[in-house]
């Protein structure tokens, strides 16, 4: 809060002045202090913790729980999405069920939906900080913190990171970082793929637009005033390509579009309603709600291959070419510098069909160009899941992260997984790490 001082004339006016200011200002931050209702935890975790509930001053809901036997470490959670709903606190309580095996294992748990719906990563950074913060004053100061990032969350993350890690005298405000199916090729490099997405699904099925409808670059996703939603643009994408139907009922045409798409794009079939809706919607929010209308995606030099006919395919896709400007907003919002200065692991299922497992060697590369790879251990998993993978793994994640901050020494991949085989017989979930390829 700043202070704002009348006119000071002599020195002892300004003693004055300042000594008013300062407990007008105790009376002030006192008085709207955020103050947590006691809040029914979700069934799993019921009988061992606490919860409790409260609406930030920035209109962000804040989610605790809280163990009954207390290890005195906290997990801050920054979760996936973005979503693009008006913020409600059961997202927040549905994290923490995702991830209640850090409760039950013993760790407060502290997340906040963020400010808004959404697109928008250092918002959402300065919200879950901001949650930290509140848990420290209404829970007392934890003797460990650990930053959590999920999904989308992995970049949120991975910038509270970079901006929040220590306080203004050097002190950790944070002692590690897990990144989990993180989207860490920051936004630049990582929503590229939904973009050819969008404009292969177009060359093909023609019907986003569909005849008939005002005309809008693939870019855009949507235009800014569109009306369509989630459930028509499943309808049009199932009538294109009839991928809710069994393989036998597909048409010959719904079949070689399918084909076509899934084998240029990469997508898994099973989620190719979810990337539409990505690309369209989300995309909608983070060009004409964050980037001003512009554009900052690029496909001017792309060569598109795998379709049954690639000349004719690269001949008549819709092409577009980024704004700098709009780039360079992203960028600023949303791409990671490597600079971090905590112990950092990651975990990411090499099949993972949401978040591509090849965004882990982008933030190696960022990561090491800024001299930090000492710092950050990455490990793979031969899952096919991306919103949650086998629980063991989390806690050994964390099991080897809290041996890294205590003993300062790196744990290999092959140590987490080691520590995961041990934890197994009492945290059941399964240990399916493997070598990351190189």
């Amino acid at each position: 809060m700043i202070s704002t001082l009348a006119a000071v004339a002599t020195s002892v006016a300004t003693a004055l002045a300042l000594a008013s200011s300062a407990a007008s200002t105790q009376s002030a931050t006192a008085s709207t202090a955020t103050v947590f209702s006691a809040s029914e935890c979700p069934e799993s975790v019921r009988s061992i913790a606490t919860c409790h509930s409260t609406r930030d001053s920035h209109g962000a809901w804040v989610w605790v729980a809280v163990p009954k036997q207390w290890n005195k470490m906290l997990i801050v959670h920054a979760h996936g999405g973005p979503s693009l709903n008006v913020p409600e606190v059961e997202e927040a309580i549905e994290d923490m069920q995702r991830f209640d095996v850090f409760v039950r294992q013993g760790y407060a748990w502290v997340s906040s939906t963020y400010r808004r719906g959404g697109y928008g990563v250092r918002m959402a950074a300065a919200d879950v900080d901001h949650s930290r913060e509140l848990f420290l004053q209404s829970f007392g100061k934890p003797s460990r913190t650990v930053l959590h990032g999920q999904s989308y969350g992995g970049n949120v993350a991975a910038k509270v990171a970079e901006l929040y890690a220590l306080d203004a005298e050097g002190a950790p405000n944070y002692h590690g970082v897990m990144l989990t199916s993180g989207v860490l090729a920051g936004g630049t490099r990582a929503y590229g793929f939904r973009a050819d997405l969008r404009a292969v699904y177009q060359y093909y099925c023609r019907n986003l637009p569909a005849s008939g409808e005002p005309t809008y670059p693939m870019w855009q996703g949507l235009p800014a005033d569109s009306k369509l939603t989630r459930p028509e643009i499943q309808r049009r994408v199932e009538a294109c390509t009839g991928v809710a139907l069994a393989p036998a009922k597909r048409s010959s045409e719904q079949k070689r579009r399918l084909r076509n798409i899934l084998s240029v794009t990469g997508i898994a079939e099973k989620q190719l309603v979810s990337h539409m809706s990505w690309s369209t919607l989300t995309f909608r929010d983070l060009v004409h709600e964050r980037l001003d209308g512009l554009n900052p995606f690029d496909n001017s030099n792309k060569t598109y291959t795998g379709s049954d006919d690639d000349a004719a395919l690269n001949a008549g896709v819709e092409r577009f070419t980024a704004d700098p400007r709009a780039v360079a907003k992203l960028a600023y919002d949303a791409d990671l510098s490597g600079l971090i200065v905590l112990p950092t692991v990651t975990m990411h299922a090499l099949h993972d069909p949401t978040i591509p497992f090849a965004f882990e060697a982008d933030y190696a590369r960022v990561v090491s160009a800024a001299g930090r790879s000492n710092l950050l251990v990455q490990t793979a998993t031969d899952e096919h899941g991306h919103s949650k993978l086998a629980e063991t793994q989390y806690m050994a994640l964390l099991t080897s992260l809290n041996e890294w901050i205590d003993a300062g020494h790196r744990p290999t991949p092959d140590d987490i997984a080691a520590n995961c085989r041990r934890l197994e017989s009492t945290v059941p979930g399964g240990c399916r790490f493997v070598p990351s390829p190189r």
